[in-house]
C-alpha cells in the first residue's frame, strides 16, 4: 500500500537536521517511528509497514513484546535506577547469572555489564590486555564492532568510521575475512582457508610476533558486511592457531545472537567455546544494555573500577533482558528463526530464478544478504524507496545487498507479503 501524505513527518525531519548531529544517523529514507507491535510498525502520520530489519536486529522478540513492556512497567515501579558500579541489585544479579550458563561452553563464566556494543568491544580489548599481558589485537576487513572510538578502531567496514578522528587505538590491525566467495576457481574449502589462515602465520613470522597478540576477535557471522559466514574449518584453524599461542578466541555477537542466526550464537555453528564474547542489542529487546561474557580466570584479571560505569545494568534493562530471555525459550523463537529462515531463503531463492540480477541469496536463520552486482547499487537504492513507499522496512548494506534480518515473531504470511512488495519493486524497476 503507497503511503499516505506526511506533514508530520516532514516537520520532525526538518527539526532533526537542525538540531542533531549528522555523524550519528546512516540515513536511508524519510522513516519516523512512532509504535510497533510484533514485526510491524508505524510511523507518525499512521503508515504501516511489515519490518524487515529488527531495528538492526535489536528486537528479536518483536516489538512490543508483551512479556518484556510487563517487565520494564514492574521495575520501573520498583527502582529506575542505582549505580551498579557501587551496589548491588537483583536484576543485575540474576541476569549475569543466566548469561553465564547460557554462554558456550562448560568453563565457568562470568559477565560484566555495559550500555553499548561499542563498549562492549571496548572491553574485550582490556580483559584481554589485561589477562595476557600483550598489546595487539587483530580483527577483520568489513567488520563492525561500533563507533566509540576503540571499537571504531577495531571496525574496518566505511572510511568515515575512522576520518579525521585519529589517531586511533594502536596495536589494532585488520586481516582479510574468510568469505568464501572469494575462492580462486577450482580451490576447495580446505584450501582455501588454509590460504587465509596463512594469513596469521606470515604476519607472525615477518610483522608481528604471535607471543604480542592478545586476542583476536571475529564475527562468527559477519552482518553488515552481507552475512557472510566462514568456512568450518577456517574457524576451527584459527581457534587451534589462537590457543596453541596463547591468543584469546574471542567473538562479537552483537549483532547475531540471541537466536538470529537460528541457534543461540553464532558462534554454535562451528561448535567452539570462546574466551571473551561480547553481546548486545537483542539482549535487551533493544533497551540499552550490552555485557561481555567471558571465561571466569580473564575476567577477574581486570581490577576495579576499569570496567564500571554509572548506567551499566540498569535494572530496568536488565529486566527487560531477562524477560527478552524468556520470551526466546518460551516461543521457541531459535528454531523458528531456522525453521523461518529456511521458508525465506525459498522465495528469495524463486525470486532470483526470476530476477537474475540478484547474483546470490544468503541466509543463516532469518538472517539474509540479498546479494546484487556491485554495479547495481542505483538498483538496490531505488529499490529499498520502493518499498518503503509501499510498506515495507528492509535497507542495502555494502550498497548492493539487501539486508534481511526481521523480528523472529515474524509470520510466514508478513514474509510472504514482504517479499512480494521486493518483486512488484524488482518488476516495476527492471
Amino acid at each position: 500500500m503507497t503511503q499516505q501524505k506526511n506533514p508530520k513527518r516532514q516537520r520532525l525531519i526538518a527539526m532533526d537536521h537542525q538540531y542533531v548531529a549528522p555523524a550519528g544517523r546512516v540515513s536511508k529514507f524519510d522513516l519516523v517511528v512512532d509504535h510497533g507491535l510484533g514485526a510491524k510498525i508505524w510511523d507518525v502520520d499512521g503508515n504501516a509497514y511489515i519490518d524487515f530489519l529488527a531495528s538492526a536486529s535489536a528486537v528479536n522478540v518483536g516489538h512490543g513484546n508483551a512479556k518484556v513492556v510487563a517487565a520494564i512497567h514492574q521495575q520501573t515501579d520498583k527502582l529506575i535506577h542505582y549505580i551498579s558500579g557501587y551496589f548491588y541489585h537483583g536484576p543485575a544479579i540474576k541476569l549475569a547469572k543466566r548469561l553465564a550458563l547460557l554462554a558456550p561452553g562448560k568453563t565457568p563464566k562470568k559477565v560484566s555489564f555495559s550500555t553499548s556494543g561499542s563498549e562492549a568491544a571496548e572491553a574485550v580489548v582490556k580483559f584481554a590486555r589485561s589477562y595476557t599481558k600483550r598489546s595487539v589485537i587483530l580483527t577483520f576487513q568489513n567488520s563492525w564492532h561500533g563507533t566509540t572510538l576503540g571499537a571504531a578502531s577495531l571496525s574496518a567496514i566505511d572510511g568515515n568510521m575512522h576520518r579525521d578522528i585519529g589517531p586511533l587505538i594502536p596495536d589494532i590491525h585488520h586481516l582479510p575475512f574468510p568469505d568464501p566467495n572469494k575462492r580462486f576457481p577450482g580451490e576447495s574449502i580446505t584450501d582455501f582457508s588454509s590460504r587465509y589462515l596463512k594469513d596469521f602465520t606470515d604476519l607472525f613470522e615477518h610483522d608481528i610476533p604471535a607471543d604480542q597478540v592478545a586476542a583476536i576477535l571475529i564475527e562468527p557471522i559477519q552482518g553488515d558486511a552481507g552475512i557472510i559466514m566462514p568456512p568450518n574449518s577456517y574457524m576451527q584453524g584459527l581457534y587451534q592457531l589462537c590457543h596453541e599461542n596463547g591468543i584469546l578466541f574471542c567473538t562479537d555477537e552483537i549483532n547475531q545472537g540471541f537466536g538470529r542466526s537460528g541457534k543461540l550464537w553464532s558462534i554454535d555453528h562451528f561448535n567452539l567455546e570462546p574466551d571473551l564474547m561480547a553481546v548486545g542489542k537483542s539482549l535487551a529487546s533493544g533497551m540499552p544494555l550490552s555485557a561481555i561474557i567471558s571465561k571466569a580466570p580473564i575476567m577477574d584479571t581486570l581490577a576495579s573500577p576499569a570496567n564500571a560505569t554509572t548506567t551499566a545494568a540498569n535494572p530496568i534493562c536488565c529486566a527487560a533482558a531477562l524477560a527478552t530471555i524468556d520470551e526466546l525459550e518460551a516461543l521457541h523463537l531459535t528454531e523458528r528463526s531456522d525453521e523461518l529462515g529456511k521458508f525465506s531463503k525459498t522465495k528469495f531463492l524463486n525470486l532470483q530464478k526470476d530476477f537474475p540480477v540478484i547474483k546470490q541469496v544468503r541466509m543463516v536463520g532469518l538472517n539474509g544478504g540479498i546479494e546484487f552486482e556491485e554495479s547495481q547499487t542505483k538498483l538496490v537504492n531505488d529499490l529499498c524507496n520502493y518499498c518503503f513507499e509501499h510498506g515495507l522496512i528492509i535497507i542495502s548494506t555494502m550498497d548492493h545487498i539487501l539486508r534481511f534480518q526481521p523480528p523472529l515473531v515474524i509470520t510466514k504470511d508478513e514474509l510472504t507479503q514482504g517479499i512480494n512488495i521486493i518483486r512488484e519493486g524488482l518488476l516495476k524497476l527492471t
